[in-house]
């Protein structure tokens, strides 16, 4: 697919050949995890066909190189985009330090950071924080992220529903189910809406930790907004309830899946009936 729409830009498009295409074409590199492809089509492609980058396309190269491991080379962008007086964005904040948080070059960060803020006036916004707080969960840092979370909320900014997420799905990763049900209830008191993977993720890890009535309540929820987590989830659920005693619970469960998803009636009827054996 990749090598059809370099084709076409080489070959079918009808001259010039814009910016615009240029990007795509950069995009579909990434999409393809071909960052040797991102690297020579930035690096010729401009120049054989006379067009002038734009933000848009440095924020895809510096994306390309934050997934590639090779965010070092972030800084060579930033060169070239001063040469061309093309200014950073947010966006080109936080691909660059998305990067360096995979890499775990955490002194890179503030570099850019302060580079970004000092050189070129792009502040942080909420975006760059959850950018930040993902990072960080994914690193197993979830206390660290927190942490940022708690200091924009000193600071008088606001998180969203995206900030909770990083933090329950990260607190949920390294076995601390107490902090990720903390925050589930934080996030709902201030009056974020968890949405259906924020659900699915607490029933999951809930299940995995054994505490199976938690991991009931959290599924009720959901489901009362039409969303039902996966079939190996719920029938985790199911077991695990039947283990501490609660049977009658576990067929109530069954008997809403089924009726919300009767082709699989016969799998959960399978279930059901190893429950009273």
């Amino acid at each position: 697919m990749l090598d059809h729409a370099i084709r076409t830009f080489t070959d079918d498009l009808t001259p010039p050949r814009s910016v615009k295409t240029l990007n795509s074409l950069l995009f579909a590199s990434i999409l393809a995890k071909n960052y040797k492809e991102v690297s020579r089509i930035y690096l010729e492609f401009p120049k054989i066909y006379s067009i002038q980058p734009n933000v848009d396309t440095y924020n895809t190269v510096i994306k390309a190189l934050a997934e590639s491991g090779s965010s070092d080379s972030v800084y060579s962008v930033f060169a070239e985009m001063d040469r061309n007086s093309v200014r950073p964005n947010v966006i080109t904040l936080n691909n660059a330090i998305s990067g360096f948080y995979r890499e775990e070059k955490f002194e890179d960060v503030g570099k850019v950071m302060k580079l970004m803020e000092e050189k070129y006036r792009v502040l942080p916004g909420l975006s760059t924080y959850n950018v930040r707080m993902l990072s960080l969960c994914r690193l197993k840092r979830s206390s660290e992220a927190k942490a940022l979370m708690e200091g924009m909320l000193c600071n008088g900014r606001k998180p969203n529903w995206v900030s909770y997420n990083c933090l329950i799905h990260g607190f949920c990763r390294e076995g601390d189910l107490e902090e990720a049900k903390r925050l589930f209830r934080d996030m709902k008191m201030r009056g974020f809406v968890p949405d259906g993977a924020c659900y699915f993720t607490l029933v999951h890890f809930l299940c995995e930790g054994g505490e199976f009535e938690s991991a009931l309540e959290v599924a009720k929820e959901c489901m009362g907004k039409n969303w039902y987590p996966n079939f190996s989830t719920m029938k985790s659920l199911v077991n695990g309830l039947a283990g501490v005693s609660k049977v009658d619970e576990a067929k109530e469960l069954i008997k809403q899946i089924k009726e919300r998803f009767p082709e699989n009636g016969d799998k959960w009827d399978e279930i059901e009936a190893g429950l009273s054996q």
